[in-house]
Parts: C-alpha cells; sequence; structure tokens
C-alpha cells in the first residue's frame, strides 16, 4: 500500500505556529490567512492522530506531542532556509575537503587561508589534519597535504615546497652546544623517519652516529617537548619561526639538510572539479616564493 503524501504546508503552518505560539503571527510570516493555518493544523493533527497545541485564552501552548515534532521541524525548514540562502547569494558553496599534516598547517597554511577564502568565497573548505598517514579512499579526501618524496602509489603528487630540515632546541640546552658533535651528548628527539637524523649529521661531516631518543609521530609535539627542555628536534625550522623569533627555540647550527618536501596529493582517480583547481592553483602560487623552493616533479 503506498504510503500518503507528507503534508509539507501543514508541516510549513504547524512549525512556523511552534516558534511564535501564534497561528496569527504564523499566518503573517506565510502570507496567508489565520483560517488557512488553523485548517492545516487540524489537517496535521488529523493525520497524525493526536492534538499538537492546546487552545485557551492565554495563548497557545505545545502538547507533549508538539514539543517532540517541532525540533526537528525547526532543523529541517532551517537548512533548507540556509540552503536557498546560498543559492540566492550566488550559487550553493562547493565543499572541498583538504588533509594536511598538522605541521604544514599551523606553520604556513592558516596565516594563508583569508586570501584563499576571499579570491573564492563559493568554496566551503574542510580542513582536516593527519601525521602523514592518510586514506585519501577512506576519508572521502578531495586532497592530502603530505610530508615525502612524492611517491605515493596511486597518487598524484604536486610539490608545494621543500623544507629543510635543522636541529631546534630550548635556548638553554642550546648554550651546551658549540659544535654538531655536541648532539651526540643530548637527547635526540626523533620522528617516525629514522633517516632524518642521520643525512643531517652526515651533512654536518659526521657520520656512522647512533642516533637515539624519544619518539614522536607529529613534529608539532616534538617541537613542543624541545622547547620544554626534553631534548634537541630535527624539524622544519621556517615552520616554527614564530617559536624562534620569540625566543622559545633556538637553531643553534646552520646547517639544514633538505631531504623530502610537502606535497599535494590525490587520487589519480579523483577527477579535479572547480574548487579542487582553485585550491591546486592557489596554492601552488602561493608558495613558488617563501618557504622552500617549489618546483616540479
Amino acid at each position: 500500500m503506498a504510503r500518503a503524501p507528507i503534508p509539507l504546508n501543514a508541516l510549513k503552518a504547524f512549525e512556523a505556529s511552534a516558534r511564535h505560539l501564534s497561528f496569527t503571527r504564523a499566518a503573517h510570516e506565510l502570507c496567508v490567512t489565520q483560517a488557512a493555518i488553523s485548517h492545516q493544523i487540524k489537517a496535521l493533527e488529523a493525520r497524525l492522530g493526536v492534538d499538537l497545541f492546546r487552545r485557551s485564552n492565554r495563548g497557545l501552548k505545545l502538547t507533549d506531542e508538539g514539543l517532540a515534532l517541532a525540533p526537528t521541524l525547526f532543523e529541517a525548514f532551517g537548512a533548507i532556509d540556509r540552503l536557498f540562502e546560498r543559492f540566492e547569494s550566488g550559487g550553493a558553496l562547493e565543499v572541498l575537503t583538504v588533509s594536511a599534516v598538522g605541521t604544514f598547517v599551523v606553520g604556513t597554511l592558516l596565516e594563508r587561508l583569508a586570501s584563499f577564502r576571499a579570491a573564492h568565497p563559493r568554496v566551503d573548505l574542510r580542513l582536516l589534519t593527519n601525521n602523514n598517514k592518510v586514506d585519501l579512499v577512506g576519508e572521502g579526501l578531495d586532497y592530502a597535504i603530505r610530508f615525502g618524496d612524492g611517491a605515493w602509489h596511486g597518487v598524484e603528487a604536486e610539490l608545494i615546497c621543500t623544507a629543510p630540515l635543522s636541529p631546534l632546541c630550548a635556548p638553554v640546552l642550546a648554550k651546551t652546544l658549540r659544535e654538531p658533535s655536541d648532539l651526540l651528548r643530548a637527547p635526540l628527539l626523533r620522528s617516525y623517519r629514522p633517516q632524518d637524523w642521520l643525512a643531517w649529521f652526515e651533512a654536518a661531516g659526521l657520520a656512522d652516529v647512533a642516533v637515539r631518543g624519544p619518539l614522536f609521530d607529529s613534529s608539532l609535539i616534538m617541537v613542543q617537548a624541545a622547547i620544554q627542555g626534553e631534548g634537541v628536534a630535527l624539524a622544519p625550522h621556517a615552520l616554527f619561526q614564530r617559536e624562534i623569533d620569540s625566543g622559545q627555540i633556538v637553531q643553534p647550527f646552520a646547517v639544514e639538510v633538505a631531504i623530502d618536501g610537502y606535497w599535494l596529493t590525490r587520487l589519480k582517480s579523483r577527477p579535479q572539479n572547480a574548487a579542487m583547481r582553485a585550491f591546486r592553483d592557489w596554492l601552488l602560487d602561493a608558495f613558488s616564493t617563501g618557504l622552500g623552493i617549489r618546483n616540479g616533479r
């Protein structure tokens, strides 16, 4: 047996009446007569088999059944109103979901996002963070910004910028470090990439060193540990310039090593829509100068 159609006019009449607790004000809002509102409410009550309002000399009050129905309709009609506002103000927003390494987000992306939103007000950017472990399909991502060499299976990757690594530590600890070999006596804070410290020591003229120390899955947390005096972090110093400028942390040696970079990645099977193209063009242009050196691959 076919289900009777949902009485949208009656539900709207009830929703407006429930908000105002007045048939008169609901009728004025909906540009109909009070009698029409009353008729719609009675029809809805007959359909549901319950009373939705108590009528008295003091006005209207919702019954328990009316109180149960009203919040859902407030939310539903409110969502419809907001959707129409988007269309009427120039078109529906196009959702773009981007996941990015937290260090990159905090260190440089956040301060640039205002320019993207100003240039593309119709793009509804959803920004998530990751620790470089991303499932583009499972997380429903349009893009992921991650750190590495750009070689991810099934992924189209474009280099955003390089990010040279250099030791960072608290000022008190920095006073004990006069040459790179002094680091071998200090607690070395490590990321999930064991090759980073080895590459830096090699660039500093030290080979075959043994690197030990606490392991972190986020450069943000690792550098915070360094600020607290827990040891020396090896991190992309350009992304922690605020902390360096404020004196929270020190770059004790000028030696740096550029191993990998930050990449904008998407599934090769994922076609680019207008919002994706807008974000990609803006991002690569924003980083064409400044942090690191962007080049093709």
